[in-house]
């Protein structure tokens, strides 16, 4: 991350030093001739909500949305979960800050929206965030990354469309039933990637509110995936804002002032996510979504194991919009397209229904004798599994629909000749009216898919609950498995080999300010032989934690600023220190005391000065440092409560 710059700890802070230096800051405030309070700050008004942690270009990102009822500037502050004061949630003075842009949202409702893009994450490390401003944050939020590298599991949530059963309330309990149910199940989960059709009318923001209350959306990303409920306004894109988007007209649908769209991808771990926004179709806007795809895998196919293609409308589909000309119509433009281009698994939505395809080659099947419901998969060369999600809600199902007598030609929708009650592309179809998600396990020598149930008959069941459709499967529980396949990569002709290498110099070089508050108080000056004032005080104690197998040597310094009391100032060289060492360990050794200026006209501490250090070769441990502070002043001084900032920097080999 990229911290700002502040003058004040409000929390302990933890650094980790791979190598060059890390610096934070620890307040100094002190009181002369009884001092002053400081000034007011008028806070910001704007009552802030709908946050929502999404996707950023790579594991070491994040975007955060969020909704505010005034147009003010406003802000993302960032920092480990560590460092964030239990008591009263502060963040610490080093916080990473990242200023949020937006504009007005042009629902009904009005308001604003803003967003940020969090950057230069580290690898298992518990983050928290709020937005907003000095004065007016959010709620205090967190997540957690994980191992840049490796094994992963995903989750896939088809068509929430909050309102479409009649009752937004009620979806939207379903909703969050599915969330808290399949993030409980997969706690490690790293993702949640939508299918589309958030809400049921785009510009809804009572819809749009109960599709983002659940808290796993501000704890576990989201990939957000355009649906055609969600176009015709701006408050999709407003509420996910997406890395890599080519914001082009080829990628939009309808007007340019109120529309939502784009084509974005985006890299974790072993995966490249290409998501297109599919109400851009047709035969011209469908060859500009098969020539950004191309794009994208030329330039960073390399660089991922496996490719995942994610869009609303579904193609090989098992109910009623597999009949639509239009998703006939992309059948004809992607699929050879996508076959040669590599893509694994296709996944989508729109249909409120589940389907898993045969493994799909040019726009047929790939291999006649794959059987239906086969668990074990071997797409090879230019096969690809397109999966449909019923809806993670329940406000909406439709049923699956009978096979007609066009045949199994790249637009037909003939019987299957091993299972004629099934679409000739489909192996899996199923439709229980009970909600379900899509559990994607991702291994470095296979796709692992399932289907799980996240519901039952019972209430949250929108559609059912309304009388809109029956329930035809009462006994299978939450959390059992509707379908599960392995796709197994091609390999070629050839043998694949793999091996993992560990960091090749485990163990890391760390120090934290000991501490809920990073500000020390000196008090109040005392008079000292009628022509000075002297104040004293200590650091807060610094824990040196060195692990290292390199075993360098490694140093801790400080500077301080100016003291300044508003347009009153003096210099820092005032400032001195006699530096120790409280507990011994990883080679430990304090510096020299610094005198202040006042005793022997020297800079003091308004120059980097020595804290302690540890030489090549020493041992692994960890070390407690202190100081103590000795502030010198002429009498000439005026009142004033006066503050300055002491900058330490810690270095590593």
């Amino acid at each position: 991350m990229r911290p700002s710059s502040k003058t004040q700890t409000d929390g302990s802070v933890r650094r980790r030093v791979a190598g060059g230096a890390a610096t934070a800051v620890l307040g100094l405030t002190m009181a002369l001739g009884g001092g002053g309070a400081a000034p007011a700050v008028a806070a910001d008004s704007a009552e802030l909500s709908g946050v929502v942690l999404g996707v950023g270009a790579d594991e070491t990102q994040r975007t955060v949305t969020w909704y505010s009822t005034a147009d003010t500037a406003q802000q993302l502050q960032v920092a480990p979960t560590a460092t964030v004061t239990v008591t009263d949630g502060g963040f610490p003075a080093d916080a990473a800050t990242f200023a949020a842009t937006g504009g007005a949202n042009i629902a009904s409702s009005g308001g604003f929206n803003r967003h940020a893009t969090v950057t230069g994450l580290k690898e298992n490390v518990e983050y928290s965030y709020r937005v907003g401003s000095e004065g007016n944050w959010s709620k205090t939020y967190t997540f957690r990354t994980r191992d840049f590298e490796g094994d992963y599991d995903f989750l896939f949530l088809g068509d929430p469309q909050i309102g479409s059963s009649g009752d937004a309330q009620k979806d939207g309990a379903g909703w969050a039933d599915t969330l808290k149910v399949a993030t409980e199940a997969n706690p490690d989960a790293e993702l949640l990637v939508s299918g589309g059709d958030h809400v049921e009318s785009a510009n809804d923001e009572k819809q749009w509110t109960s599709f983002l209350g659940p808290d796993q959306l501000r704890q576990v990303p989201l990939a957000a995936t355009i649906g055609n409920h969600d176009v015709g306004g701006k408050a999709y894109e407003q509420h996910h804002f997406t890395p890599n988007t080519d914001r082009s007209d080829a990628y939009y649908d309808k007007d340019a002032a109120t529309r939502s769209g784009g084509d974005y991808w985006f890299i974790h771990k072993d995966v490249l996510f290409i998501d297109i926004n599919s109400n851009a179709q047709s035969d011209t806007k469908d060859a500009q979504h098969v020539d950004y795809i191309t794009d994208v895998i030329k330039k960073h196919g390399s660089e991922a194991k496996w490719k995942v293609l994610v869009y609303h409308h579904s193609i090989y589909s098992p109910a009623s919009h597999s009949y639509d000309q239009g998703n006939k119509d992309r059948r004809k433009d992607f699929t050879t397209a996508f076959s040669d281009l590599g893509i694994d698994m296709v996944l989508q939505g729109h249909d409120h229904s589940y389907s898993r395809s045969y493994a799909i080659k040019n726009g047929q099947k790939a291999d006649p004798t794959e059987q239906p419901g086969q668990a074990e998969v071997y797409p090879g060369p230019g096969g690809v599994i397109y999966v449909t999600a019923n809806s993670a809600s329940g406000s909406k199902y439709y049923d699956i629909k009978k096979p007609d007598n066009s045949g199994t030609g790249v637009q037909g929708n003939g019987p299957d000749p091993l299972n004629p009650d099934n679409f000739w592309f489909n192996s899996v179809e199923n439709q229980e009216h009970v909600r379900s998600y899509v559990r994607v396990k991702v291994r470095s020598d296979k796709l692992v898919l399932e289907n799980v149930r996240s519901g039952t008959c019972a209430t949250p069941n929108p559609a059912v609950d309304n009388g809109n459709v029956p329930c035809s499967n009462p006994d299978r529980p939450v959390g059992s498995v509707v379908d599960k396949v392995t796709v197994h990569p091609y390999n070629g002709d050839g043998q694949s080999l793999q091996v993992n290498v560990p960091d090749a110099a485990p163990g890391e070089f760390g120090w934290t300010i000991d501490g809920y508050n990073g500000l020390v108080d000196l008090g109040t000056a005392k008079e000292r032989d009628g022509d000075h004032f002297e104040a004293a005080g200590k650091i807060n104690p610094l824990r040196v934690t060195d692990s290292r197998r390199s075993l360098a040597p490694w140093s801790v310094s400080a500077d301080v600023s100016d003291f300044q009391d508003a347009g009153k100032k003096f210099s820092g060289s005032y400032l001195g220190w006699k530096p120790y060492v409280l507990n011994g360990g990883a080679g430990a050794k304090a510096a020299s005391a610094v005198a202040s200026g006042y005793d022997d006209k020297g800079a003091g501490l308004s120059v980097s000065r020595g804290l302690a250090s540890a030489e090549q070769g020493h041992p692994r441990g960890e070390a407690r440092l202190g100081a103590d502070l000795d502030l010198k002043i002429p009498d000439s001084v005026a009142k004033g409560s006066y503050r300055a900032t002491l900058t330490i920097t810690a270095l590593s080999s």
